[in-house]
């Protein structure tokens, strides 16, 4: 592990449930395929965007082995640490390590809320039970994660050379980013955006190295990254525009929205999710789908279906 540099778009992969509730792994395959097949540069399993709190051990390993096993040689894998004290998430990394995973990401979790020092001690316990592994260090917002401040998590990844990324959630992200690469270690190798691509342009202009926005538009956002990269900025904010109103819904609804759109693409044959998640009425449908409509002829990789919403 730590021979690959992260960087670009590193899609987190939702978990395909079948109809009776229970993990998908064609449908797991088909996810990945997707992904792939949209030029993500690496794909995340499972992160808070996999249902990972709704997911057993085997369940999570399982999926884990079957995007590992699609993914060999083409792009780079990067497990989440999963739920648990140090000890278990220590052991999930190094069982994960087994199926060729490059990178670990380790959520602080939401008790060390203004609590830097607890979790710090924390995350040096994750790493002394998972040694070898690069760590990417998660900070999330509540209610999610810890939302610690910039110069809080500065101090946690100076701790450790094992910290090599930090995914940067907390709002406001831009300036978070900023002031981590600011005070960033020789070790550290960058900063990874989050909050589902919502600010991938600020994220991009402040030297963001990646991004991991949920999988539903992959292709998309992979299309935004590229061309901002090679130095076409208003081709990157035109995708943007184009693609913000699909991720404020997004916002809302979450994994259920994701499966939602992977099933109108044809990658998934159903929304099925076990997290608790409001659920789309009529007139959520409808502006949907007059989203959708509107990305459509930007789909080169699994079309959208032709669907009509009435209300």
């Amino acid at each position: 592990m730590g021979q690959t540099t992260l960087q670009g778009i590193l899609p987190v992969l939702p978990t395909p449930f079948k109809e009776d509730g229970s993990v998908d792994i064609s449908a797991m395959e088909r996810v990945t395929q997707f992904c792939i097949d949209s030029g993500a540069n690496g794909l995340v399993f499972p992160g808070v965007a996999s249902e990972y709190d709704h997911l057993e051990a085997d369940e999570q390993f399982t999926l884990l082995e079957a995007i590992s096993r699609l993914a060999a040689g083409r792009v780079p894998v990067i497990c989440g640490g999963g739920k648990g004290g140090p000890d278990k998430i220590g052991s999930n990394i190094l069982r994960a390590r087994e199926s060729g995973v490059v990178a670990a990401m380790v959520l602080i979790p939401k008790k060390y809320a203004g609590d830097p020092e607890g979790a710090q001690q924390f995350i040096t316990a994750v790493i002394e039970n998972a040694q070898g592994v690069d760590i990417i260090l998660q900070n999330a917002p509540a209610p999610v994660g810890a939302d610690l401040e910039a110069n809080e998590l500065s101090l946690i990844v100076n701790s450790s050379p094992a910290i090599r990324y930090v995914k940067e959630e907390g709002l406001p992200s831009g300036p978070r980013i900023t002031a981590i690469s600011d005070a960033a270690p020789d070790h550290l190798l960058g900063v990874i955006g989050g909050g589902g691509a919502r600010y991938l342009i600020d994220e991009m202009n402040r030297g963001a190295i990646a991004a991991m926005p949920a999988a539903e538009i992959t292709d998309l956002h992979v299309k935004m990254w590229n061309a901002y990269q090679n130095g076409d900025e208003p081709e990157a904010r035109l995708l943007y525009m184009k693609t913000l109103p699909l991720l404020i819904i997004q916002l809302l609804y979450r994994m259920h929205l994701t499966k939602y759109v992977l099933t109108q693409r044809g990658v998934l044959s159903n929304a099925f999710v076990r997290a608790p998640l409001p659920m789309f009425d009529s007139f959520d449908e409808s502006e949907l789908h007059s989203q959708l409509d509107s990305l459509s002829d930007l789909f080169e990789i699994a079309p959208m279906k032709s669907l009509k919403v009435e209300v």
